[in-house]
C-alpha cells in the first residue's frame, strides 16, 4: 500500500488511468472493434497492471526492508514474506 500522501495520490491517478483504459475497452468490444486495436488496448492494460504492480511491491520492499529489524526472527521474517511477494509477482 501506498505509505505517503503524494504516493497514495500518484496510486490512485494510475488506478483511474487504468479504469478509463479498460472502459474504451469494453466501448470496443461493444462496437465489434477489429482485433488488432483490442490487442493493443489489451497490451496497454496489462502494461498498467503491471506498472501499478512493481510500483506498490517496491514501495512495500522499501518500507519493509528499509527499516531496522527488532530482531534476527522479525529479519527473517520480512525477507520470507518479501520473497513470498515477489514468487506470487512472478506468477
Amino acid at each position: 500500500m501506498p505509505h505517503s500522501p503524494e504516493e497514495k495520490k500518484r496510486v490512485l491517478l494510475r488506478v483511474r488511468r487504468m479504469r478509463g483504459q479498460l472502459d474504451a475497452l469494453e466501448r470496443a468490444l461493444e462496437a465489434g472493434a477489429d482485433c488488432g486495436p483490442v490487442l493493443q488496448q489489451l497490451a496497454a492494460l496489462r502494461g498498467a497492471v503491471n506498472g501499478l504492480m512493481s510500483g506498490v511491491l517496491e514501495s512495500h520492499l522499501r518500507e519493509e526492508l528499509g527499516q531496522p529489524a527488532d530482531s534476527p526472527e522479525h529479519r527473517r521474517a520480512s525477507v520470507d514474506d518479501a520473497v513470498a511477494l515477489v514468487r506470487t509477482y512472478l506468477k
